[in-house]
């Protein structure tokens, strides 16, 4: 999948325009220090420098495919988790809904729970009648107990 150079990319030989081992160092000679009104020879160019100048530029070349290499895996890496991104939410939102359905089952047994308590519970029919009975009793047996003068057993 990736392409492995045939120059070493780490020490001396990755800095472009150092001499390698195997390149012959530049030759300088010593110039003295031109002084004023002196001209100065243009430097020219040997066939050692377009050497080192197209290996300079093949380096430039892998690098910048390496470079480019790297960005289109950052790019498949970067979609990939924006992918992962909104599965991610889609899940969570799933497993809400799912939490929410469960609190609204519960609730709907406690309700039906609480429906079933109150359906045993007597009706306002039957508390009216209670009630009625109750007074009729109450003076039925307050006159009895007035008629028998049984007021004198009660202690005050």
């Amino acid at each position: 999948m990736t392409e492995t150079s045939p120059t070493n990319t780490t020490g001396r030989d990755f800095i472009p325009g150092t001499p390698t081992p195997s390149s012959p160092p530049q030759a300088s000679s010593p110039s003295p220090a031109p002084t004023a009104g002196a001209v100065v020879p243009a430097k020219t160019v040997g066939p050692t420098d377009t050497v080192v100048a197209s290996s300079t530029s093949d380096q430039l070349a892998r690098i910048e495919d390496k470079c480019a290499r790297i960005e289109d895996k950052y790019a498949r890496s970067e979609a990939l988790l924006s992918r992962v991104e909104e599965k991610m939410e889609g899940a969570a939102q799933r497993m809400n809904e799912a939490a929410r359905q469960s609190d609204l089952a519960a609730l709907r047994s406690e309700v039906r729970a609480v429906a079933d308590r109150t359906r045993r519970l007597p009706g306002a029919g039957a508390l009216v009648l209670t009630a009625i009975i109750t007074a009729v009793l109450t003076v039925v047996l307050t006159i009895a107990v007035q008629r028998l003068n049984l007021q004198a057993m009660i202690p005050v």
